[in-house]
C-alpha cells in the first residue's frame, strides 16, 4: 500500500477551477487501480501554511545555537516542521495548480517552502545539493489560460514546481497541462474533457 498527497494549489472551488476537475479526475481514477492505497489531502488556502518570516528564520537560528525560543518561533518552527514531515512519509505526490502572472499561487510557494528543508529533503555535499526523497514519484496538474507550457523565459510555474521536486530527489512524470481556455472559451470543454481522458490514462499506471 502506497500513500499518495494531493496537493491543491488554487483557492477556487473544484466547479472553477479546471485544473482542479482534471485532478479529481486523476485521483478517482488512481482509486480505481489501486483501492487500497491512502490519499491525503491539502488544500494550501485552507491548511494554515505557515510563511517563512523572521520569526522562524529567528527561532532556527536559536535551535542551532541551543538558546530558548519564544512561543511565537517555536509555534512557526513545529508548524513548519509538520508539513515537512508530512511531506516526507508518503509515496507519491499528485500536485495542482495554475499559473498566476507566470508563476504559482503564493500559498503554493508558501508550502513548497516548507518541504524544501536542508538536511531532512536535501543536503548539501561537497559536490552540490543532493535530493534525499529518491524513490518517490510525482505528477504537475497545472492550468494555464493561454499557451505557457512552450513559452521559454515566460512559464515560472510548472518549471518550479517540477525544479523543486526533482532538487529533493522525486522522480516527476510528465505535467498534464489545461491550457488555452482563455484564448478560446468556445472550445474550454473540449480542452478539459481531453486534459480528463489523459489525466485517467496517466493515473492507470502511476
Amino acid at each position: 500500500m502506497s500513500k499518495v498527497l494531493f496537493v491543491k494549489g488554487t483557492p477556487q472551488s473544484e466547479e472553477q477551477s479546471r485544473s482542479t476537475q482534471v485532478a479529481r479526475a486523476f485521483i478517482n481514477e488512481y482509486k480505481e487501480v489501486n483501492p487500497t492505497d491512502e490519499i491525503i489531502e491539502v488544500d494550501v488556502y485552507y491548511a494554515n501554511v505557515p510563511l517563512i518570516d523572521a520569526d522562524f528564520l529567528t527561532g532556527q537560528k536559536k535551535l542551532r545555537s541551543g538558546e530558548a525560543l519564544t512561543d511565537v518561533e517555536a509555534q512557526k518552527v513545529e508548524a513548519v516542521n509538520a508539513f515537512t514531515k508530512q511531506f516526507m512519509e508518503v509515496d507519491k505526490y499528485i500536485i495542482q495548480s495554475s499559473m498566476w502572472n507566470l508563476g504559482i499561487q503564493p500559498l503554493l510557494k508558501a508550502y513548497f517552502d516548507t518541504i524544501m528543508s536542508a538536511g531532512k529533503t536535501f543536503k548539501y555535499t561537497p559536490e552540490g545539493p543532493e535530493g534525499l526523497m529518491k524513490g518517490k514519484k510525482a505528477i504537475h496538474i497545472h492550468g494555464m489560460g493561454g499557451f505557457y507550457s512552450q513559452a521559454i523565459g515566460m512559464e515560472h510555474s510548472d518549471s518550479y514546481v517540477k525544479g523543486a521536486l526533482k532538487f529533493v530527489g522525486i522522480e516527476v512524470v510528465p505535467t498534464i497541462f489545461v491550457e488555452g481556455i482563455d484564448y478560446d472559451p468556445t472550445k474550454e470543454e473540449e480542452i478539459v474533457a481531453a486534459a480528463i481522458e489523459k489525466a485517467k490514462a496517466v493515473a492507470r499506471t502511476f
